[in-house]
């Protein structure tokens, strides 16, 4: 018999209950939860994990927000492709990361999907979700949970087109965020831009550096916004002077791992601390599961200042 979705979270909210006896304090995951934007002009739907005891106890938590990948991906793949609400259970349980706020938007521009947000501004601004992140939803979720709602309480988790935002938000917006984990970021080199065939490009440029656009036009100014270099000089240094606040995961066969390789070169000559790390492995779930929970720990030392100060 296959149970839907919302049925399957009570079930399972009702087996843990059963399994740790009455009283104890369980997670709850919620689903297609929506909240305003003023900003992108419609509602922004996310799904969210609360931690165990958060209904039972009235203290404030911080908050991980996740950013999903680009093409089918979407917030649910955090839970039902990456398992990360049974993770988040167990490291939890077991005393290896502190009890927080996972929320996942929603990074797809419409049902369709048929060009990429990479969760940032458009071009030309139709789209600003960047900024709708940080002026809408980030207040927005902060102030319906119970979170302490600072910038060094606040992380950032994502894979591929969510990698690359959660890195560029971390470097555009030093002070909002204290560190993120990026699985197999999507840097491209301007080479692999070039190389896209028009349909390719459209579905993943046409917003982010404009539609329609081929050969040299592509290496635009917006496409130069996102490079290693302007983003280390639009940022704080003093922020990364000591703390490794990027943390950065590819695999091996990844195709981004060129890209990944030459930000982390570029960080590394600004003086920017970051954890650069690649394993055997390339762009699938298989290999982001697989290190998941390495880039929790990461997540919990910058929120419990376990790399210093």
């Amino acid at each position: 018999m296959l149970l839907n979705r919302p049925f399957r979270l009570v079930l399972m909210m009702v087996m843990a209950a059963l399994v740790l006896g009455p009283g104890a304090a369980v997670a709850e995951v919620r689903t297609g939860l929506t909240l305003s934007s003023r900003t992108l002009g419609h509602r922004v739907a996310y799904d969210i994990y609360l931690p165990p005891g958060y209904d039972s106890d009235s203290r404030d938590y911080p908050v991980l927000y996740l950013l999903h990948g680009g093409g089918t991906g979407q917030p649910d793949d955090w839970f039902t492709l990456a398992g990360i609400d049974q993770l988040l259970d167990r490291m939890i349980g077991a005393g290896e990361i502190r009890p927080m706020i996972v929320v996942a938007p929603d990074g797809r521009r419409n049902v369709r999907n048929d060009v990429a947000t990479y969760f940032l501004d458009d071009a030309d601004g139709t789209s600003r979700w960047e900024t709708m992140f940080f002026q809408d939803f980030v207040p927005a979720i902060e102030a319906r949970y119970r979170a302490i709602g600072t910038g060094d309480t606040r992380a950032l988790m994502g894979i591929s087109m969510g990698g690359l935002a959660a890195v560029v938000y971390q470097l555009h917006h030093p002070d909002a965020v204290a560190g993120v984990a990026a699985y197999s970021a999507a840097f491209r080199t301007q080479a692999q831009l070039l190389g896209l065939s028009p349909e390719a490009y459209q579905l993943r440029y046409g917003g982010l550096l404009g539609p329609g656009l081929e050969g040299k036009d592509r290496v635009n100014d917006a496409w130069r916004a996102l490079t290693p270099e302007a983003l280390i000089a639009g940022t704080d240094r003093a922020r990364f002077a000591r703390v490794p606040r990027l943390w950065l995961m590819t695999g091996a066969e990844d195709p981004f791992f060129e890209g990944e390789a030459q930000l982390h070169v570029a960080l590394r000559a600004a003086g920017i601390r970051d954890r650069f790390l690649v394993a055997d492995g390339g762009h699938n779930w298989p290999f982001w599961r697989a290190h998941l929970a390495e880039g929790l720990r990461h997540i919990n030392a910058v929120l419990t200042r376990d790399y210093g100060e």
